[in-house]
């Protein structure tokens, strides 16, 4: 198929409109994979000018690379953390007056989203292992108390006999 004439558009900088007409797009077999359009209307696509294009084109086929991948990793993790603590934690709206405090609030604020961060490496019931540490003489003591006032089958505590 040919396209129509191309024209000029000044939107968010020189670019090519082409647009296709509606019954060329109803005909064609590859309708479905060129526009996901279903209704019928016709491919209405914006180019940049040649060399724009060129570069667009070089870079998006960089992007596919594993290479450019493990690089924007790095990028993708601190953009999640900004947006964390814009969305979750506030950071945009400040109550404070004055720079000084201002950066308090900001420093505070991701000290409190490390906290959370850190807290959701361990699930609940996990602790951290230690090294055990002696038993004190307090907890000695309550240790004893518990096994002097625990229950009995019937949920009664136990009385003390005495033989007369």
């Amino acid at each position: 198929m040919t396209s129509p004439p191309w024209k000029s558009t000044l939107g968010d900088g020189p670019r090519l409109s082409v647009l296709f007409p509606r019954k060329a797009c109803r005909e064609c077999e590859d309708r479905l994979q060129c526009t996901g359009n279903v209704d019928g209307k016709g491919r209405h696509i914006f180019l940049l000018p040649e060399p724009q294009q060129k570069i667009q084109t070089k870079v998006r086929k960089e992007q596919k690379t594993d290479q450019w991948r493990r690089r924007y990793a790095i990028r993708a993790g601190c953009e999640a953390t900004v947006s964390e603590t814009v969305h979750a934690h506030g950071l945009r709206r400040c109550r404070y007056r004055g720079s000084a405090k201002a950066h308090v609030k900001h420093v505070l604020t991701a000290a409190g989203a490390d906290i959370i961060r850190l807290s959701e490496c361990f699930p609940p019931g996990t602790a951290l292992s230690r090294p055990s540490r002696p038993t004190s003489h307090f907890q000695r003591i309550r240790q004893r108390l518990k096994t002097w006032r625990s229950p009995t089958p019937s949920g009664r505590r136990a009385r003390a006999t005495t033989a007369r």
